[in-house]
C-alpha cells in the first residue's frame, strides 16, 4: 500500500485524445491524480464536473489534473463531449495503473463481489513523491456545523491541501 513520502510509480497511458501521457513528461509539476470506477455513471460524472469547475484553481497552483479509469478513450471522449469536460481522462484498460496505486481491489454491491477500482486521489509533489492521499473516495459528504447541513465537496478538500503543501 502506497504512503504519503513514497515515491509515486511512474505511469504511461493514453489521454481521452489517444495521446500518450507519462509521469516523466510532467516531472516538476504538481500532480493531482485521481482513479475513478467509470465514465458517465452519477458520482463520477459530479467528481469530474467537480474538477472542471475548479480547473482554474489548480491552474492557479501550477497542478495537472488527471483523472484515470480503466475505461476506454473512446469512452471518456463520450464523457467529456457530454459534460463539457476540461480534464484530462487517462485510460487504463489493462489496469496497470490501478494495481501500482493500489486503487484495484475486491468491492461489493448489492451482495456481490467483484474486482473494481476503489475511488481514490493522489497528489504528487514536484519531485515525484506522493504528498497526499484519499481512499474511498465521497466526492460529497454532508457534515453538520453549528446545526446546520453543509455540503462538502472533495476537490475542495484537495485543493486546500494542495495550497497547503504549496505554502511548506
Amino acid at each position: 500500500m502506497l504512503k504519503v513520502g513514497d515515491i509515486a510509480p511512474s505511469f504511461c497511458a493514453p489521454n481521452q485524445d489517444d495521446v500518450e501521457i507519462c509521469s516523466r513528461d510532467l516531472a516538476g509539476k504538481w500532480i493531482v491524480l485521481y482513479f475513478y470506477p467509470k465514465d458517465l455513471t452519477p458520482g463520477c460524472t459530479t467528481q469530474a464536473c467537480d474538477f472542471t469547475d475548479k480547473h482554474s484553481f489548480f491552474d492557479d497552483l501550477d497542478a495537472v489534473i488527471l483523472g484515470v479509469s480503466a475505461d476506454d478513450t473512446e469512452k471518456h471522449r463520450k464523457f467529456i463531449d457530454k459534460y463539457d469536460l476540461t480534464i484530462t481522462l487517462l485510460s487504463d484498460t489493462n489496469k496497470k495503473m490501478c494495481e501500482d496505486y493500489g486503487v484495484w481491489q475486491l468491492k461489493q454491491f448489492m451482495g456481490k463481489e467483484f474486482m473494481g477500482v476503489v475511488r481514490s486521489t493522489f497528489i504528487i509533489n514536484p519531485e515525484g513523491k506522493i504528498a497526499a492521499i484519499w481512499d474511498k473516495v465521497s466526492v460529497r459528504k454532508k457534515k453538520s456545523v453549528k446545526g446546520e447541513k453543509i455540503e462538502i465537496l472533495h476537490v475542495d478538500e484537495v485543493r486546500e491541501k494542495l495550497q497547503e503543501l504549496q505554502s511548506n
